[in-house]
């Protein structure tokens, strides 16, 4: 009777240790879309004005990009 309680402690350990990894934090990609702000205005060349537009179009940050500098705002999406 021993035998038997010790074998299923020991099941029940391996049991709650196999639920514990299946419930851990699970690393998810995070993607990032971008769209050209509407209301930036020449080039852009700090990427902190091009930030501060785009946060009053609703996107928490934005950057300067390509040949002609345009600001693009970001999101995770």
């Amino acid at each position: 009777m021993e035998r038997f309680m010790r074998l299923l402690s020991t099941v029940f350990v391996l049991l709650m240790l196999l639920v514990a990894t299946e419930m851990g934090p699970r690393a998810a990609e995070a993607r990032t879309c971008e769209s050209q702000s509407h209301r930036f205005k020449g080039p852009c060349v700090r990427k902190s004005n091009c930030a501060n537009v785009c946060r009053t179009e609703g996107f928490p940050s934005g950057h300067c990009r390509g040949f002609r500098r345009r600001c693009f705002c970001t999101k995770h999406c």
